[in-house]
Formats: structure tokens, sequence, C-alpha cells
């Protein structure tokens, strides 16, 4: 087998407890703000079938072609490790006929994806994602419904963020702005990373969303998109625009702003944050009108985004992390066999009822066991020994203010109902 070195791979890596408390919180926000919304929680496999990947996101986007975890399973199919959320969601939405139910049919996931990518600031090969789909409608206002939903989540958490959108046209009218695109791109290769140069043939649109330092005086010389839609995408866009006004949410136009999947059509939409240099991105998203019917499904006009929760818990720091962690209530420190088993009594008396309560099994001593309630987040200790189970009366600690002073078990019970 060789020689075995302990250790994650590269670009993954553990969340120990002190950094779940965190993720926990955000995870909770954005199940109450979709919830307000209509939006239900679905959950997909991590592994699909690669052609799932491969038709919905495109084969000559960078995903595909550089970064999905694929792989030969047993029977010998090719299978991927899910790279994004929103191709798995519309496979689910087709192969359990949700169409059939009619109106819009909102969803909402998190989990972890997984690319093979140059690892940077806030980007992991597994990293994790929250994100929501609207499918059923074509309506601006449900574009600007779910970016009023993704701008409520990052307000809920506190973080401070700013809009950009733009449209990316349709199939009618983006094949005309590609095909202008590469004849420009063509005129000076000589400007482009090395990456853009491929892209500048295979998947121009791409070459506008490069962060290369070097490319950006060509990539800003560039034709924009707004300027070459099609009167439907034109209106489209203008009505979007119309809504937010009347939401109130600021926004600038990015005519430069495009998404790296092939599946985006119309609304395409990006949430930055100033904290996280130039990569800024928090959430993105857009609308992907024609993904359904390329996966085999009905009609089906939809729109999406996810939130890159790595780079979102950057933002919220370890402070809020400490402030978020759940401690026990009730950590019980004992000495000796007899105050052990009243102990677990107590504990199982008192979880029965809702509440939080640690036991230590090991023999330490009371000093140690108190370092010990400090270093878990416990609100309280309660002492037990010889003379606490002959009086029936325990000394309680309150870490907050360090206040002791001593209880009943009803009294006890009775204090925590109140705390």
């Amino acid at each position: 087998m060789g020689e075995f070195t302990l250790g994650n791979l590269p670009g993954t890596r553990d969340l120990l407890p002190e950094d779940t408390a965190l993720w926990q919180s955000i995870e909770s926000a954005a199940r109450d703000v979709f919830g307000r919304y209509g939006f239900a929680e679905i959950r997909t496999p991590i592994i699909e079938p690669t052609e799932l990947f491969a038709r919905g996101i495109g084969a000559d986007t960078d995903i595909v072609g550089k970064e999905m975890y694929t792989f030969r399973d047993q029977s010998g199919r090719s299978v991927t490790l899910r790279p994004e959320g929103t191709a798995s969601v519309v496979r689910a939405y087709i192969q359990g006929a949700m169409h059939r139910e009619g109106g819009v049919r909102k969803l909402y996931y998190h989990g972890p994806m997984f690319r093979h990518e140059k690892k940077q600031k806030g980007r992991w090969r597994q990293f994790y994602q929250v994100g929501a789909e609207a499918i059923g409608s074509e309506h601006p206002a449900v574009d600007a419904e779910i970016i009023e939903m993704a701008l409520g989540l990052l307000d809920a958490l506190g973080v401070k963020a700013r809009l950009c959108v733009n449209s990316v046209g349709c199939r009618d009218c983006r094949p005309r702005y590609v095909e202008l695109l590469r004849a420009e791109l063509q005129k000076s290769p000589g400007g482009l990373c090395e990456d853009c140069r491929r892209r500048a043939e295979t998947n121009p649109l791409r070459v506008l969303d490069c962060k290369v330092e070097g490319c950006q005086p060509l990539v800003a010389a560039l034709p924009a998109i707004t300027d070459h839609l099609c009167a439907g995408c034109a209106g489209h866009f203008a009505q979007l625009r119309a809504h937010l006004d009347d939401a109130g949410i600021a926004y600038e136009v990015a005519p430069r702003l495009v998404r790296g999947l092939d599946y985006y059509v119309r609304t395409a939409f990006e949430v930055v944050s100033g904290d996280l240099g130039s990569q800024n991105a928090l959430a993105g998203g857009g609308r992907y009108d024609g993904l359904s019917e390329v996966l085999g499904g009905p009609a089906a006009p939809a729109i999406g985004f996810a939130i890159g929760l790595d780079r979102l818990a950057m933002i919220l720091g370890e402070s809020r992390g400490d402030a978020d962690r759940r401690g026990p209530e009730l950590f019980l420190a004992w000495m000796g066999d007899a105050a052990f088993v009243k102990a677990l009594e107590i504990a199982r008396h008192l979880r029965r009822r809702g509440r939080r309560c640690h036991v230590d099994f090991g023999e330490g001593r009371l000093k140690g066991q108190l370092r010990l309630a400090g270093k878990l987040g416990a609100r309280h200790v309660l002492i037990i020994g010889e003379d606490e189970l002959a009086r029936g009366r325990y000394s309680i600690k309150r870490f907050a203010d360090s206040r002791q002073w001593e209880v009943t078990m009803e009294e006890l019970e009775a204090y925590l109902e109140t705390t």
C-alpha cells in the first residue's frame, strides 16, 4: 500500500465544532428568510451522472473541461461529484414531475460542491453553497424577488454588499454578440492570458469574466452586450430594473458581467463585498429558461442563485461564531462516585425537559472540571459533592457574572425556566 501520510486532501478542510456554530447560524438564517418567500428545501445527491453537467453546464466551460471530479463507478458509468446545485435541482424537478403542480415551484438547497480549482482566498475544492431556484415563470418580477431574497439573507446576517446586474441576452441575440466578441478578440490575441486565448475560440463570453490584471484593458474595451440585445431581452431587462427600483433596491448595471455556465439567459447578477479583495463575489445567479428542455424536460423558465458559504463565513468572522455558539446551559461538576450517579440522574431529568446539560466522564478534580466548563462555553455549573448530596442543596455558579448560590432541584428547574 505504500507509506501513508495523515492529512486532508489539498483544497479540503475540516469544520471543527468551534467552526460549525457559525455555519449553522447562516443555514438557520437562510431557512428563515427563504421560508418567508415560500421556498421549500430540496436535497439532491452529491454524485450525479456526468452527462447531467456536460449537457446542463456546457462542454466548453472550464468547469466541465478542467474542474470536475469525474470517475467510473463499478458498473463503468461515468459519474461526477456535483460542481454546482442548479442542474441537480432541475433534474429533480423534471424527474419528480413538479411541473404538473402548476405555478412557480420555489426550491432551496445547501451543501457541499466540488471543483478542482486553483486555491484562492475563500475558495476550496470542496466548498459549500446555499442556493435557491424559482422554476416556472419568465416574468421579470420573479427575477427581482429572488434578488431581493438573496440580499435579504445577507442583510439578516449583517453583511453589507452591493448588487450588480446585467442581461446576457437570449438564444436569438447572444450568438450574434458572441461572434462580434470573437472577432474583436482575434484582433489582439497577444494581450490575453493563456486561458482567455483558449476561451476566445471556445467560449468568448468567459473572457469578460477574467480576473487576470493584464487582460483588463482589453476586456474593458470590448463591446457591451447591453448594446446588442434584441427587443425582447431589452424589454425584459428594463422591466427588471423597474421592479428593483420599485422595491427600493440599489444596483449598478455591469455590462461586462456574465455567468460562467452556458445555461444562463437574460438576467445575470452578482452580489459583491468590499471585504474580499479581487475575489469579491458573495452570491451570483441568473435566469436559465432553456435548461429544463436541454435535460429532456418540459419548457420551464427559471431563475436562481447561489451564495458561497465559505466566503460568507470569512466575512462574518470568528467573533460571530463565538457569539452564536451554543454551549451547555448547565455543566454538572461532580466529586465522588455517588455524586457522579446523581449528576447523571439530574442531567437525564433536565435533558428530557429540553435543557442542554454536560457531564464529564473523566475523574478530574473540581478545578479541572470548572476549567472545562468554561472552555465549552457553559452558562452555569452545578457542583455536586458529598455535602451537597447529604443536604439536597447544590452550589450553582453563573459564568456571566461569577455569581454563586445554592439551590434545591425544584429551585434549579424554576431558575432555568427564567433564563
